[in-house]
């Protein structure tokens, strides 16, 4: 009977959660939109190899066609089909820019949390070397970098997230300097519970909202930067959105009418995929914000 008692309470609270994550979702019209944006692109994008091959062979008779039925938007400057480039061009943007995003909030809200918890020397230090990180200009570095080493997915992931930690540091710095004034961290301190347990058990929780909207926004800004420099030619030519658009502007597409595609399509992806990062994030206030999760 209390094993049964017990599952039916575990089953009305998953009931619960599931309501509540449901209205979350649907309250905000155009935070629910970025949502289904942002799935789709990450559905398509697992699903492109499978369903959408891309084509390893040139066709030099159907250099730069405009949309038809066997090539729904058309074909390059190599006569391969445009919308296999498109449906297969997003993965590694999302992997090179959750990565990045990842790893730059964990260096933020570590260091941040531990200059704020521990203080003294330790803090000021932190803060001068964050002051002295937050004016390196960011993009013309990566330019400089990519001139004397090979970045690849991997490589530049780690060096943006690296060069990006300042900013989140400074706002999880302030933000832990008011958790910890609670009571609920005064009790952790005086029951000798160490940091890693304060600030991933008792901090992190009460900081969801402001980290997942940061995690979103440093993942637009690895996207912009991956964008440029792939537009630039500076970083590896692997198929993605940004090699399309490289590849369209040196072989001259906007001078081809049936080859507008080529260009406008995946311009048109990486719009989507900032928009439904930006409107997501009402969804994530909604979700983590206790304020916000009262009026749900």
């Amino acid at each position: 009977m209390a094993v049964a008692e017990k599952r039916l309470g575990s089953s009305e609270k998953l009931k619960r959660n599931l309501e509540f994550l449901w209205r979350a979702l649907t309250r905000d019209k155009m935070g629910f939109v970025g949502v289904v944006i942002l799935l789709a692109i990450v559905l398509m994008s697992l699903v492109a190899p499978y369903l959408f091959p891309m084509d390893t062979r040139a066709n030099p008779m159907a250099i730069f066609q405009g949309p038809s039925s066997e090539h729904w938007l058309g074909t390059d400057n190599m006569g391969r089909d445009v919308w296999a480039q498109v449906a297969n061009g997003g993965r590694d943007i999302l992997l090179m820019a959750t990565l990045t995003a990842l790893i730059s909030v964990l260096l933020g809200l570590t260091l941040g949390a531990l200059s704020a918890l521990i203080g003294g020397t330790f803090d000021h230090v932190m803060v001068f070397l964050a002051d002295v990180w937050l004016t390196i200009p960011r993009f013309p570095l990566l330019v400089v970098m990519s001139g004397f080493f090979r970045l690849n997915n991997l490589t530049f992931a780690l060096v943006l997230a690296f060069l990006s930690w300042a900013g989140l540091f400074r706002g999880v710095r302030a933000e832990v300097l008011s958790l910890r004034k609670r009571e609920y961290i005064e009790a952790a301190f005086m029951l000798d519970l160490g940091l890693p347990h304060i600030i991933f058990r008792e901090i992190l929780p009460n900081m969801m909202a402001f980290i997942s909207v940061n995690f979103t926004l440093m993942m637009r800004n690895s996207i912009y930067s991956h964008v440029g420099l792939v537009f630039l030619g500076l970083l590896p030519l692997e198929r993605n959105w940004g090699v399309m658009i490289n590849i369209a502007w040196t072989q001259g597409a906007l001078f081809f009418s049936d080859a507008i595609w080529f260009i406008l399509a995946p311009t048109i992806a990486i719009a989507l995929l900032i928009l439904g990062l930006v409107w997501t994030n009402r969804v994530l206030e909604e979700l983590f914000n206790p304020t916000l999760r009262s009026g749900v």
